[in-house]
């Protein structure tokens, strides 16, 4: 009878082990599409199966798949988009943005992915009243950068048409406007300012993202010799992009 009992308890205490040792399903399967993804099977850029393939593919529910892409997600390996489904994310471009202007599109190519753009918006109007380091008329660019097709950053700028003249007739659809600018324009000073935000309706939309989604904005204005030239809002999905800076102490 002892032995039997004996038997009986380290049977249970094995199957309380066993238990204890079995991780959550969504994170086994959250392990698995990581795997692949360090592996190279699944690429930056690479559009993940639905939620219901997956479902199908290891024999789970529905809600088990989309907790494990939400931790993917919260872990910067995936980026869930609207209406475009779930890629895998681009490792995070590293800038020196604090100290410099980064060119976007020469730090994408950096990567090895593939730069492009789209002009979302061109329009020429009076300065406003919180502009007036801009002269008194201002074109206003709106523009979309993507790195393998996919959103990248979404940038908001105003150009000094006194300080930049030819502005006014350039081909903002064929070289984006801060490449542009860093061509004919050069700066002599210039500010940044950098915080999280959530993103608002309109970038959401731009970058695919749901509305409130972390992002890093850097906003930026430029002088050259006193005259504003320039001032840009580069927004950021916040898995997207990371800011570094390198200096010596100060010597005094």
């Amino acid at each position: 009878m002892l032995d039997s009992v004996l038997c009986l308890d380290i049977s249970a205490r094995k199957g309380q082990f066993r238990m204890m040792d079995q991780e959550p399903r969504h994170r086994r399967i959250a392990g698995d599409l990581e795997r692949r993804i360090a592996s190279g099977e699944w690429r930056p850029g690479f559009r993940i199966p639905t939620e219901a393939e997956l479902t199908t593919e290891y024999g789970c529910a529905r809600m088990t798949v989309s907790r494990a892409m939400s931790d993917l997600a919260a872990r910067g390996l995936v980026v869930r988009r609207r209406r475009a489904g779930t890629v895998v994310a681009h490792p995070p471009v590293h800038s020196s943005a604090l100290v410099s202007i980064p060119d976007i599109q020469s730090e994408v190519e950096g990567r090895g992915l593939a730069y492009s753009h789209r002009l979302l918006g061109r329009i020429v109007r009076p300065a406003g009243e919180d502009e007036g380091d801009l002269g008194e008329r201002v074109i206003e660019l709106q523009t979309l950068h993507l790195a393998d097709d996919l959103p990248f950053v979404f940038e908001r700028r105003l150009i000094c048409l006194s300080a930049a003249p030819e502005a006014e007739t350039a081909d903002f659809t064929t070289q984006p406007p801060g490449g542009w600018l860093l061509a004919h324009m050069p700066w002599t000073e210039a500010e940044h300012r950098i915080s999280a935000v959530g993103a608002d309706r309109e970038t959401a939309a731009g970058l695919g993202l749901a509305d409130g989604a972390p992002c890093l904005r850097l906003e930026r204005r430029t002088w050259r010799d006193g005259q504003g030239v320039t001032w840009a809002s580069q927004i950021f999905p916040g898995a997207a992009y990371d800011l570094v800076a390198r200096f010596s102490p100060t010597k005094g």
